[in-house]
């Protein structure tokens, strides 16, 4: 379903993000968190792309399975890291004949495995290019929806990495929205207060299209090591950090981080947020404990 109908259909959305798998453990792993919650009917699921295009296959091959076996509306992260123009049209043409309806153009982390990377050598410099290329392809003719790709890209509550000048960051932000994006997920974040702050700049910036909040929930001390890695240094108030610190066990730890997760999205939702995109990392658990205390409903807008 292409994300114009999602939003028209229900706000606000749910939806969750997996990673594809390296090995047949992982990839049965994966496969039955996707059973568990492909009841839960979620308005899409996201599936992430390798730094460089390093899980481009792997990427490709997880959408269209889900695409084609599941109820589950996929939708491919697609970066512009280590890619030309010709790449990206191969991908863009394989997914627009498996009839999937939308693309989250990023502009992808530096690969760590290549010594000589030079971004210089993209074909495509910012998350803007991508946006404007698939929008041509999307304007050819070239998807079987007349309207296209429907367009994501990410927004940054506590700040873009590569972008301390937070003015500049929301020129960049908008310069993707006026190439064609449809809607933004944000990368994930601990204080509400930053994504109701981030939300507000935007308004303030003309940015009227729907802002999706990224939840991890915090599931074990090591676990939030790799929240710090992924999210690029995100920042974990006094608050959880003072409930994390003074749990004896791991399950505690467990139950702490979804509780305070759980408190994020209820927060969220009284402030009328557009949706919650989930980063399960591939286990279900957390996802169906906030949706049993939130009492979240399935969407209308899938069959199971």
């Amino acid at each position: 379903m292409h994300v114009q109908d999602i939003f028209a259909k229900r706000t606000p959305t749910f939806s969750f993000e997996f990673f594809p798998p390296k090995t047949e453990e992982s990839s049965q792993a994966l496969y039955e968190t996707i059973s568990e919650l492909e009841s839960h009917k979620p308005d899409f699921v996201s599936v992430t792309y390798g730094a460089g295009g390093s899980t481009r296959e792997l990427t490709n091959d997880l959408v269209v399975r889900i695409k084609n076996s599941t109820s589950l509306d996929p939708v491919p992260h697609l970066t512009c890291v280590c890619h030309c123009e010709s790449d990206i049209e191969s991908i863009l043409a394989r997914y627009a004949e498996e009839g999937v309806n939308n693309i989250l153009a990023l502009g992808g982390d530096p690969p760590r495995n290549l010594e000589n990377y030079k971004k210089a050598d993209d074909a495509f410099q910012q998350a803007a290019d991508l946006v404007r290329f698939i929008k041509k392809f999307s304007e050819a003719g070239k998807h079987p929806d007349a309207r296209g790709f429907g367009i994501g890209v990410a927004g940054f509550p506590e700040g873009h990495p590569a972008t301390p000048n937070r003015l500049k960051e929301m020129d960049y932000l908008k310069a993707k929205v006026d190439e064609g994006a449809d809607y933004i997920v944000t990368q994930l974040f601990f204080s509400n207060d930053d994504f109701h702050d981030f939300r507000d700049r935007c308004e303030l910036a003309g940015i009227q299209i729907p802002i999706i909040a990224g939840i991890m929930p915090v599931t074990s001390t090591k676990g939030m090591e790799r929240m710090a890695d992924l999210a690029a240094g995100a920042r974990f108030p006094a608050k959880l950090l003072r409930i994390l610190l003074g749990a004896n066990d791991a399950e505690t730890v467990e139950k702490v981080g979804i509780d305070y997760a759980t408190e994020q999205c209820s927060d969220l939702l009284e402030n009328q947020v557009s949706g919650i995109h989930f980063y399960t990392l591939n286990k279900s658990h957390a996802t169906r404990e906030i949706y049993a205390s939130l009492g979240i409903s399935p969407s209308p807008s899938v069959n199971v």
